[in-house]
C-alpha cells in the first residue's frame, strides 16, 4: 500500500506540473485563454483545450499507474472521454505513446498547427517525477491492488471565491485552483463494499501571488478497516458549525441552516473546493441538496475525511433513515454501484445530494435541522 500511495503522489505531481505548464508557458497559455467567439472562433480545438488538458492528465495517470501496477489496468476510471475530433473530422483517441515524439505527434493531430504546444505537453507527459514522503514510506497496510479501483477527477477548477468568509481569501489577482488526481475505491464486489479507502488530492496552483508562478501541495489519507492515516491532523470543531454551500442552494435549505449556524453560512464555487474546505477545517460541513456531483468529485475528499474522523453521507438516504427512526450511522456514499436505469455520467451521480462533515456531532445537528 505504501508503494501505491507513493506512486499516486508521483502521478499527482506530474498532473499538477501539466496544469501549471498550461498556465506558465506562453504557447499553452495562449490556447488556454484564446476562447474566440462567433465567426472568429477556431472550431478545431480552442473551445476544447481545457478539456484536452483534463484528458491528457487522466491518460497520464492511467498509463503510469497501470504500468507500475498491472492489476489496476482496466480499473482506473475518469470523468472525461479521451476522444477528440480533428479539423478534418477524424477521431483521435488521446493516450500516452511509447515515446515523447510519438505523443507529440498524436497531440499535434488535435492541436495542429500548434507544434510547440504539442511538444511541451508531450515532454511533461514523459517527464520522470520522484517525490519522497517519509510518512508514506511508513504506511503498513495490507490492501491488495486487485481489490481496488481508481476514480480520477483530473483538474477541478474550484475558483476559490469564498464569499463573505474571513477564514480564506485568495491572494490579490489570483484564484485558488485544485486538481483532484488519483483516488482509490474498492472495485465493484470487492472488499469494503465500495467505500472510499485511500485519497490523494493535489492543489497544483495552491499558492503564489503572481498569476504565472505557482507552487503546489497535496494531502493524502487512508481509511481502511480500523486503520486511519493522513498527512493532516483532524481540525478542531467549532461550538457553532460553519457550513459552506453553493450559491445555487435552495432557499429552504438556507432557511433551516442559517439559524443553526448562527449566521455562519458561507458560499464558495466548486464541489471539490468546498470539500477541501471541510478537510482543512475552514468549514465544519458542506451541504448539497441536489444531485449535481459525481463519484469522481467526492471519492478522494471522502477518503481523507474518513481518515480524519469525518465522512460524506448521502443526504436523501440519511434523512429517510432519520424519519424512519434509525439512529445508527447515516449511509455514506459508495463508489462501486452505478444508478439503475441511468445512462452515461448520470450512472455515477450522487443523486441524493450529500453532507460532508468533519465531526459526527455537527452531522447530527445538520440532519436534525434538515
Amino acid at each position: 500500500m505504501a508503494g501505491l500511495l507513493q506512486a499516486l503522489v508521483g502521478t499527482s505531481e506530474k498532473a499538477a506540473h501539466i496544469a501549471r505548464l498550461c498556465r506558465r508557458e506562453e504557447p499553452l497559455f495562449q490556447l488556454l485563454v484564446a476562447e474566440k467567439k462567433g465567426t472568429d472562433r477556431n472550431r478545431r480545438f480552442l473551445h476544447d483545450f481545457k478539456t484536452l488538458a483534463d484528458v491528457l492528465i487522466q491518460e497520464v495517470i492511467k498509463h503510469d499507474l497501470g504500468k507500475e501496477f498491472p492489476d489496476l489496468r482496466g480499473h482506473i476510471h475518469g470523468e472525461e472521454s479521451n476522444e477528440f475530433q480533428t479539423g478534418q473530422g477524424d477521431t483521435v483517441t488521446v493516450r500516452v505513446c511509447a515515446t515523447a515524439g510519438d505523443t507529440a505527434a498524436l497531440l499535434l493531430s488535435v492541436l495542429e498547427p500548434e507544434r510547440e504546444a504539442a511538444e511541451l505537453l508531450a515532454a511533461a507527459v514523459h517527464r520522470d517525477v520522484e517525490l519522497s514522503d517519509a510518512e508514506l514510506t511508513r504506511v503498513e497496510l495490507s490492501l491488495p491492488t486487485q481489490d481496488l479501483a481508481i476514480w480520477i477527477d483530473p483538474i477541478g477548477e474550484g475558483g476559490g471565491c469564498w464569499q463573505k468568509c474571513p477564514l480564506l481569501k485568495p491572494r490579490s489577482g489570483a484564484h485558488r485552483h485544485r486538481g483532484q488526481c488519483p483516488l482509490l475505491k474498492p472495485r465493484s464486489g470487492g472488499g469494503g463494499g465500495g467505500e472510499a479507502a485511500g485519497h490523494l488530492a493535489g492543489q497544483p496552483r495552491a499558492d503564489g501571488a503572481h498569476p504565472r508562478r505557482w507552487q503546489g501541495r497535496y494531502h493524502w489519507g487512508v481509511a481502511y478497516g480500523g486503520t486511519k492515516l493522513s498527512s493532516l491532523s483532524p481540525p478542531q470543531p467549532r461550538p457553532v458549525p460553519c457550513v459552506v454551500l453553493s450559491r445555487a442552494e435552495g432557499a429552504a435549505v438556507r432557511g433551516v441552516l442559517d439559524p443553526l449556524c448562527g449566521g455562519r453560512l458561507r458560499f464558495a464555487a466548486g464541489a471539490g473546493y468546498k470539500l477541501l474546505c471541510v478537510i482543512l477545517g475552514l468549514a465544519d460541513a458542506y451541504v448539497l441538496a441536489e444531485g449535481t456531483t459525481f463519484a469522481w468529485d467526492a471519492c478522494a475528499p471522502h477518503a481523507i475525511l474518513r481518515a480524519l474522523g469525518g465522512g460524506v453521507v448521502d443526504l436523501a438516504e440519511a434523512l429517510r433513515a432519520r424519519r424512519e427512526g434509525d439512529a445508527g450511522p447515516p449511509p455514506e456514499l459508495l463508489y462501486n454501484r452505478p444508478l439503475e436505469g441511468a445512462v452515461g455520467a448520470e450512472r455515477w451521480a450522487n443523486r441524493g445530494g450529500l453532507v460532508a462533515y468533519g465531526h459526527p456531532q455537527h452531522l447530527e445537528a445538520l440532519l436534525a435541522a434538515l
